[in-house]
């Protein structure tokens, strides 16, 4: 064990889950690479959990920290602030959502947390339907409506959550369903149980569930759940956090893939958007945002310092086409490990779209995951230069692929060539 690693066991929590079996400790990067406190370089398929976005130590995000940072950190929501201002101009303008009004926070889980007060606030309700096996974040009423065991520490919630099918469209009742049988499944399961419960506030889902393992539900899943909520009054909120700002690829939000019945009404984000920095935010309808009736601030949220670094990032975002680039080289990574796995009797799908793909490994022959063999791979995949992540449901067997929005065709046949040689090793 490493002095820092024994340094970290002693005085941070137990729950604090570190990757490998000797954590690693990054120091610096650049572009899709990162290096460790021993000078080993890696191609860097997980971005710090999806938020490097566009590249590691990107001059563009430097050069505007560094000189806001000059001038001015912080000052509070209590004072006027232009680059604040700034990027929730050019976010409301990209939501979709009409008369958008944005509040800045410093994380997904605070975004989430304020998405779930407005509409409780503005329906006058505390029930939430939220999707099975999702995740939103780590603070009290984000763990309450988080759908997913393994990051659920306690049942006890201000919410009450009700559970909804079809996040995930490879496993549970409905799987051996066709796409449009899926939906209206999943439809029919809705209303049955909006017959029986008081009126939601709020649907709360991810477009592509990311803790979860990348999983998601066919195109016009929660277009048709709108359509039912609609009726009830029923806000939906999108959770953005994984998918926003042109992940996808062929989206510049996840929730588009489901549009058909107009935007959400809500909005959340974070990660990606500061590119490291501390960024997260509500994106809603003036009259949701609006319907608090108590005075509020963020201290941190919207500080000129990250507004800066979102500004620059996103603008680099859109300069440079990287959904594009997401679409084109995703879809070769996709295809690429798709071939990689076809005679692993091992992993039993290769799923996602743009630059966020999931890898699910099973027992051979069974459906049961193999969370083992995860871990092994994650292991082998580090020690030949290449970094992933792992999540998934009842079990966590599924490597998370979630490169910088920047990568290279060759970096990504890189990256699968590394990750073909790590599936092989641990069959």
């Amino acid at each position: 064990m490493s002095d820092l690693h024994a340094r970290h066991r002693k005085v941070l929590p137990d729950w604090l889950a570190l990757y490998y079996e000797d954590p690693l400790e990054i120091t610096h990067g650049e572009g899709r690479h990162v290096w460790d406190a021993e000078g080993n370089k890696y191609l860097d398929f997980f971005g710090g959990i999806l938020t490097t976005m566009t590249a590691h130590a990107l001059p563009e995000v430097t050069k505007a920290v560094s000189e806001q940072a000059g001038r001015l950190i912080h000052s509070s929501t209590l004072y006027l602030n232009r680059p604040m201002v700034d990027l929730a101009e050019r976010i409301a303008q990209l939501s979709g959502i009409p008369d958008a009004r944005v509040f800045f926070t410093t994380s997904g889980t605070e975004a989430n947390d304020t998405a779930l007060l407005l509409a409780t606030t503005h329906r006058r309700s505390n029930t939430v339907l939220a999707m099975r096996n999702s995740y939103h974040g780590r603070s009290f009423s984000a763990v309450g409506i988080t759908g997913n065991r393994g990051w659920s520490p306690t049942s006890l919630s201000p919410l009450q959550t009700l559970y909804v099918h079809g996040g995930v469209r490879a496993r549970g009742p409905f799987a051996a369903l066709s796409d449009a049988e899926f939906i209206e499944a999943c439809v029919e399961d809705l209303k049955d149980l909006l017959g029986h419960t008081r009126p939601p506030a709020a649907l709360i889902a991810e477009p592509i569930q990311g803790v979860g393992g990348f999983t998601s539900p066919p195109d016009g899943l929660y277009a048709a759940f709108r359509e039912v909520l609609n009726a009830y009054g029923i806000l939906w909120i999108a959770d953005e956090v994984q998918t926003g700002w042109g992940r996808t690829g062929e989206h510049f939000w996840g929730w588009q893939a489901h549009g058909r019945s107009g935007p959400p009404d809500i909005v959340t984000f974070a990660k990606g958007i500061g590119n490291g920095m501390s960024v997260g935010g509500v994106i809603a309808r003036s009259e949701i945002m609006n319907c608090l009736d108590a005075n509020s601030i963020s201290t941190f949220g919207g500080t000129q310092v990250t507004m800066a670094a979102g500004l620059a990032n996103l603008s680099y975002l859109l300069e440079h086409d990287l959904q594009g680039n997401a679409r084109r080289v995703g879809g070769l990574l996709i295809e690429r490990l798709r071939a990689v796995v076809a005679q692993d009797p091992g992993v039993r799908e290769v799923r996602g779209r743009g630059l966020m793909i999931g890898v699910e490994l099973t027992k051979p022959g069974t459906d049961q995951a193999d969370p083992d063999r995860a871990a092994a791979v994650l292991e082998a995949a580090r020690a030949d230069g290449l970094l992933i992540g792992k999540g998934g449901g009842h079990d966590t067997s599924a490597l998370r692929v979630a490169p910088p929005l920047s990568l290279t065709v060759a970096e990504a046949e890189e990256g699968a060539a590394i990750l073909e040689g790590a599936l092989r090793s641990t069959r």
